[in-house]
């Protein structure tokens, strides 16, 4: 499964506000196996927002869209999602009567827009807020509250599926650039991709779709490479995937 992850508001643009939302969700969707290939980054201006979802949703799987729900005059991303369909925004009374269940008041008591969603959307609750969020075809829009978009996104997380990959992790106290050959070199005598990220020691990042591919392979690499000292890493072997 390929998705693209499209983050919506001026404060991040601006720097006003860090962008955790793009990065745990690739963390999560990653873990179910799903491969994200796109994270942009747009205004809360209707029409980027249409232009970049309507791209998006015939190109990959599914599309995320997170942050922008909500009534206040700069939440616009139900409006630009729905004009990526070509539909109008109007009130949704599966939003309505989850509202009136799960809150002390109804929907005429908020603010007039928070049930409103694209004509023809599916209502995802909030399971930490009131703003809905949405699912038009393959177009899934969440909150940019990080709690309220976490909580949503796992109402969903089934509906993302994966090929399952196994991981090994091998820290290393050389340089990237002295790898090379033996990155090549695990990479013709095993079926497996590897990433390199640089730090204070050099995590190698062992992918295959076996568990016994990846371990192999990873002590391929350890036998060639000058370790470094042990940290606190994740069981090795763990499985990603999408089931």
């Amino acid at each position: 499964m390929r998705v693209a992850v499209v983050t919506v508001g001026d404060e991040l643009l601006s720097g006003d506000t860090v962008d955790t939302n793009a990065s745990w969700l690739c963390n999560r969707l990653d873990d179910r196996g799903v491969s994200v290939e796109r994270i942009t980054t747009v205004p809360d201006r209707i029409a980027d927002i249409a232009r970049v979802v309507n791209e998006y949703r015939a190109e990959y799987d599914a599309v995320l869209v997170t942050g922008g729900v909500g009534p206040t005059h700069d939440d616009v991303t139900m409006d630009g999602v729905a004009a990526a369909f070509g539909r109008d925004v109007v009130p949704n009374e599966a939003a309505e009567a989850w509202i009136a269940d799960h809150g002390d008041y109804t929907a005429a008591d908020l603010t007039e827009g928070t049930a409103h969603l694209p004509d023809g959307a599916r209502m995802l609750p909030n399971p930490e807020g009131v703003a809905p969020g949405a699912a038009l075809d393959s177009v899934y829009v969440l909150p940019g509250v990080p709690v309220e978009m976490k909580a949503m996104f796992e109402t969903v997380a089934d509906e993302f599926e994966g090929e399952r990959r196994y991981v090994e992790e091998v820290r290393t106290t050389e340089p990237e650039s002295a790898l090379i050959a033996r990155l090549d070199g695990v990479q013709e005598r095993f079926d497996v991709a590897v990433g390199s990220y640089p730090g204070e020691s050099v995590r190698l990042k062992v992918i295959a779709a076996d568990t016994e591919t990846a371990r192999a392979a990873a002590d391929w690499l350890r036998e060639r490479v000058d370790l470094a000292a042990e940290v606190e890493q994740p069981e090795q072997g763990d499985a990603q995937t999408g089931e």
